[in-house]
């Protein structure tokens, strides 16, 4: 079974329930891009290394990979790009149109109001793998120094991930 195909049947039945409403919100539901909200931007960009961005993406065997990402940051509006080194086993799930989900914990946003549940961001996506390219050259050229340093020789590759959905803690939409 392909990753892509393991990632929706663990997903398919995973609904979450609007509080006003109380209808099912289907994470694969065609839709138009979600955004990344401005007010978050610099908050991912500075994540690393005291509120590093964690990536799950789903191992063939259905497991969630968790996993810490110092590269993540924001690409535009509608994406986060990464720098993948390709060592470990999330390299080996990240394919394009993998799914893909950052999760980050910042207590000072939750204090500032910006997302008062927990400080915690949820984004979902899907992956573009670009091994050359603009989208390779622009996201090294973004990319934060310690990152840099961890591969010298630049054989890593760079993933942009098209975000359909944007959520606090309680899986409200952030806009």
């Amino acid at each position: 079974m392909a990753i892509d195909e393991t990632a929706r049947r663990c997903f398919q039945s995973a609904v979450r329930r609007d509080k006003v409403g109380r209808r099912e919100v289907d994470f694969f539901k065609e839709s138009e891009l979600a955004k990344i909200p401005q007010v978050l931007h610099e908050h991912i960009n500075t994540a690393y290394p005291a509120n590093v961005c964690l990536i799950g993406t789903i191992l063939p065997n259905g497991f969630a990979q968790i996993t810490p990402r110092g590269s993540a940051m924001v690409y535009d509006d509608e994406h986060i790009s990464l720098w993948e080194r390709g060592r470990g086993s999330t390299a080996g799930s990240l394919v394009d149109g993998t799914a893909v989900t950052l999760f980050m914990r910042k207590i000072a946003l939750r204090e500032a109001g910006i997302l008062p549940k927990g400080g915690i961001l949820r984004l979902y996506g899907r992956a573009k793998v670009h091994k050359s390219g603009p989208v390779y050259d622009e996201v090294w050229k973004r990319l934060i120094e310690p990152e840099k340093k961890s591969d010298p020789e630049k054989k890593g590759y760079a993933v942009l991930v098209t975000i359909e959905r944007a959520e606090d803690l309680a899986g409200q939409p952030l806009t």
